[in-house]
């Protein structure tokens, strides 16, 4: 008889390749995705999305030289597209036209690139996205060959549509975009998640890492996050911390919380106590 214990295997751990994040069939080991605006320079951009471990890095296109200006500073010289999947955005479009010319402007630029972030907004002051507009968008970009990451509302029935007509992932906002308010609609993120086959992630509304937390315990996919990380007092700081909480809401969905209750249940029961 062995007079060791029994050693029991560890359980795979949540993220990297045993629990990758796949887009449009491709996996990734990183669930925080970061945009790359509102930092004071390209040097700042550089060290918190490093800090951050995100591998899926989005740019605003219309506000971004990723080579519309040649000579001039490029993201591309510290984001480079052979370390970085680069999603190119629709910041800033308003219409669907302007965003599937910045699409087709970014696959030009970026020698084919077909993945696209797609937002379409319809209001400047709370930058909720036009759905219609972007339906249209949407419907043209995919039949164009591009791989649409969409942005829409926290409507489950619109999230259903978008995924059913061709999306290879839905991003429904947690609040306003750059608000900061955190998760505001738990019970709608939660009903997309689960009539979802694709990826969702949360896209907009994160204001600190327990708030990337919480969308990840919902059941998110992944977080998508800019103003959270560029405008903390440490943005690369911040984005360390990000990179932890999505790691850590991720392992505890996956675990499967507490369920709640009413009233208190001791942590040590009495039942087989000794006196």
């Amino acid at each position: 008889m062995s007079t060791h214990a029994e050693q029991i295997p560890e359980p795979a751990r949540p993220g990297g390749a045993d629990d990758p994040l796949v887009i449009a069939g491709v996996a990734y080991g990183s669930r925080l995705l970061v945009g790359t605006g509102k930092y004071k320079d390209l040097d700042e951009t550089a060290r918190a999305v490093a800090a951050s471990g995100a591998q899926i890095v989005t740019v605003a296109v219309r506000r971004t030289n990723i080579g519309q200006h040649p000579g001039e500073p490029s993201l591309l010289d510290v984001i480079p597209p052979d370390k970085y999947t680069l999603l190119p955005n629709t910041a800033g479009c308003y219409n669907a036209e302007d965003a599937v010319f910045t699409c087709g402007l970014a696959r030009e630029l970026l020698g084919g690139h077909e993945l696209v972030k797609l937002e379409v907004l319809g209001d400047a002051q709370t930058l909720f996205p036009d759905i219609p507009e972007t339906l249209k968008a949407a419907e043209i970009l995919i039949k164009d060959g591009f791989k649409v990451m969409v942005y829409t509302n926290d409507d489950p029935i619109m999230a259903k549509r978008f995924e059913d007509m061709g999306c290879v992932a839905v991003m429904p906002l947690a609040a306003p975009i750059g608000s900061g308010l955190g998760i505001r609609n738990p019970y709608n993120i939660r009903f997309i998640v689960e009539a979802a086959q694709v990826p969702i992630l949360v896209d907009a509304g994160v204001g600190t890492a327990s708030d990337a937390a919480v969308a990840m315990e919902l059941g998110c996919d992944g977080v998508l996050m800019n103003t959270a990380i560029a405008a903390a007092k440490n943005p690369v700081l911040m984005a360390s911390a990000m990179k932890k909480a999505i790691a850590a809401g991720r392992e505890a969905y996956l675990a499967g919380r507490m369920p709640r209750k009413r009233y208190g249940s001791a942590s040590s029961p009495i039942d087989g106590a000794f006196f």
